[in-house]
């Protein structure tokens, strides 16, 4: 299929089932539908970046890292063909040109949604889409994921239009990928990989990219694959001047054997670095909870708009990005509540359909913000074809980090300045918590900011004494962490009354002198 067809202006129909249709005619219409599928992919291709760029709101403010990132883009002409592959395969991955390649086992509506949003993966990574194959099967080929006929035509494809690159819209066994690129002479990643690139391109900070790196050596790890010399053995034993004689008979070590052992080594020194951070970001959520400072975690799908929520809701200005996986690197904001409270505000690394396994585990001490907040904002792109879809990878995710889903949870529909009608009232109905906004425009702001000022936890503790002029100290935090009800400053001191949690009530009552 090449991208020579006219985008079908309707949704994928369905066809015919073999109890249907039979023979060649069910096999033109599941060509039919895949060939349709493939051109409205090919006509929107990475949406995540097109569609006019970003479009940014006034609380988003100078976003200067936007124009760094995009200085950092993929440079054009970097070829990744099999030909330039002289050593083990443990290098940078490099896209360029690509073809995007899937499979349509159900709902030819579903295929389209995941090759869409594979188009977009590889275009925030900087590659250029050309076209795409898509196959009905109801489960990959052992051999080369999809077939031996259907992969000569792959190679026929990639080679009329020069493509460098296959992206296989699953995850492939080593096997299975090694045998495809022997057919099509070309570069393939799956889509663990690429999605492993793009955290690689986005991670800022040093633990970001120690996680990152971690998960990219744990999925190299078993593919890693050798060509040519490489796989000749380095002699063992003694070797005795520059020939090859006595002492050089021994097993050695091959070129691959040698990476892999180099490999984890790294492994076991980023896990080290990575636990050596752990302690600074725990000491941060202890002085939080030391504090009573109550905390609410951003979470969702990637491109749901978290970041820019977290703008609409602080003006913090963190970067925003109509891309995939723009935030890598949480976040944290101070804000305040309406009657003064403080509270935190936490951005977290978006999700995706089948996040790799690698990434959840490399990133678990930052998902675990989530987990240690009083209130998650659940992120959902109301204007996405396929809602329903996002909230249930994201709520698979956090199923993995102990605690998360005893967290009291609220469905924040954004970009409800692009979402249909029916759509927002079919997921209101669905859903128990939801509440409708845009960050872009400033709707429904204001009642999610009073939804948060209701849900996070109130002191427990009345207060109604008068605090000496000498402890300003403990009437400020009064202001940042109770909640006053009247305050008047009297000749012995500050007089206040109000709610404050057990510690700081215990340290006033210590302190407080007779009116």
């Amino acid at each position: 299929m090449t991208n020579s067809h006219e985008p079908h202006p309707t949704s994928p129909q369905e066809p015919s089932g073999p109890d249907e249709t039979s023979g060649s005619g069910a096999a033109v219409s599941a060509r039919d539908v895949a060939s349709d599928v493939v051109a409205r992919v090919l006509a929107r291709a990475g949406t995540a970046r097109a569609e006019g760029g970003t479009q940014h709101s006034s609380s988003d403010g100078d976003q200067l890292e936007l124009a760094e990132r995009t200085a950092l883009r993929r440079v054009a002409n970097l070829s990744t063909e099999l030909e330039d592959v002289t050593e083990v395969e443990y290098r940078q991955l490099r896209l360029e040109k690509v073809v995007l390649v899937g499979l349509w086992s159900r709902d030819a509506m579903e295929a389209e949604i995941s090759l869409r949003e594979l188009a977009a993966l590889a275009e925030t990574a900087g590659s250029q889409v050309l076209d795409g194959v898509l196959q009905r099967r109801q489960t990959p080929d052992p051999g080369t994921y999809l077939g031996s006929g259907k992969a000569a035509d792959l190679a026929a494809v990639v080679a009329s239009t020069g493509a460098d690159t296959v992206v296989i819209d699953g995850d492939l066994a080593p096997s299975q990928r090694r045998a495809l690129e022997d057919i099509i002479k070309v570069k393939v990643v799956d889509r663990t990989a690429l999605i492993l690139d793009i955290f690689a391109q986005h991670a800022k900070s040093r633990e970001g990219k120690a996680q990152v790196e971690l998960a990219q050596l744990e999925y190299l790890l078993p593919r890693l694959r050798g060509w040519g010399e490489s796989m000749s053995r380095q002699a063992g034993g003694q070797v005795g001047g520059a020939g090859a004689g006595m002492g050089s008979r021994g097993p050695g070590e091959t070129k691959i054997e040698l990476d892999r052992r180099r490999i984890r080594n790294r492994m076991a020194k980023l896990r080290r670095e990575i636990e050596a951070m752990a302690p600074a970001r725990e000491t941060k959520r202890a002085n939080r909870k030391r504090n009573s400072i109550p905390s609410v975690a951003i979470a969702g799908y990637t491109n749901a708009g978290k970041s820019s929520l977290l703008n609409a809701l602080t003006g913090a200005g963190v970067l925003v990005e109509n891309a995939l996986f723009a935030t890598l690197d949480p976040t944290v904001r101070r804000t305040k509540t309406a009657d003064g409270r403080i509270y935190t505000l936490a951005d977290t690394v978006g999700f995706v359909r089948a996040l790799p396994h690698q990434l959840v585990e490399a990133f678990r001490s930052t998902l675990e913000e989530v987990a240690d907040s009083d209130l998650l904002l659940h992120v959902v792109d109301a204007s996405h074809p396929d809602p329903e879809g996002q909230i249930a990878a994201v709520r698979h995710v956090l199923a993995d980090i102990p605690g998360a889903l005893d967290v009291p949870e609220v469905i924040v529909l954004n970009k409800a300045d692009l979402a249909t009608a029916d759509t927002v009232a079919r997921l209101r109905s669905r859903e128990r918590n939801t509440i409708v906004v845009s960050a872009h425009t400033g709707e429904g702001i204001d009642e999610l900011l009073a939804f948060i000022d209701a849900s996070l936890p109130h002191p427990g503790v009345s207060i109604d004494l008068v605090v000496p002029y000498s402890r300003g100290d403990l009437v400020n935090r009064v202001h940042l962490e109770g909640e006053i009800d009247h305050i008047e400053h009297v000749g012995e001191g500050t007089l206040v009354r109000g709610r404050v949690d057990d510690a700081l009530a215990a340290e006033l009552a210590a302190v407080a002198v007779q009116p």
